[in-house]
């Protein structure tokens, strides 16, 4: 079913594509996400902000939880708890990428996610904890500060809903 072509790319005769586009997608989002941490920690002291717009900051934050801080409280379990989550859906999103590879709409989504996923991994492992720094408001409410890899996570999930609306409507 698989062939190698070279060392390094394989290709799945079924899907027909190469998997190295999607991984090259996924560590881009690594790269432009941990770069910005870099500059914003470089810039910045925990919990200073700067105005960026009238409804934009940026702003450094700890965010030991997960999506909006769920469980940011939970006594430190949630570190490693996490980091073994998006390491295991890494791994997955691999696999789901090895097979699809030819979906394209798919498979960004899914390096999107994979990149999103890696880039907070490394926040978890290097620091023990995400950093955030992207504050979006309207006058004083403030959705939770987030960062790129959040980003890029939340733009794969909106692809794949896209992407299995136009499958379901193609199959009718």
């Amino acid at each position: 079913m698989s062939k190698s072509v070279g060392k390094t790319m394989t290709v799945d005769s079924r899907a027909g594509g190469s998997l190295l586009p999607w991984l090259g997608l996924a560590v881009v989002v690594i790269l432009l996400d941990q770069l910005s941490k870099v500059a914003i920690l470089q810039n910045f002291a925990y919990g200073e902000g700067r105005a960026v717009t009238g409804f934009f900051n940026l702003v450094l934050v700890y965010n030991p939880g997960a999506a909006f801080s769920f469980l940011a409280g939970a006594g430190g379990w949630q570190r490693w708890g996490f980091t073994v989550l998006g390491v295991v859906a890494a791994l997955v999103i691999g696999y789901l990428l090895r097979r699809n590879s030819a979906q394209r709409l798919f498979c960004t989504a899914l390096s999107l996610i994979m990149g999103g996923a890696l880039g907070n991994v490394i926040d978890r492992l290097i620091h023990g904890h995400v950093i955030d720094f992207l504050d979006v408001h309207v006058d004083a409410r403030h959705w939770p500060a987030f960062n790129i890899a959040d980003s890029a996570i939340c733009i794969g999930a909106a692809l794949l809903v896209i992407d299995e609306l136009r499958r379901a409507r193609r199959s009718r």
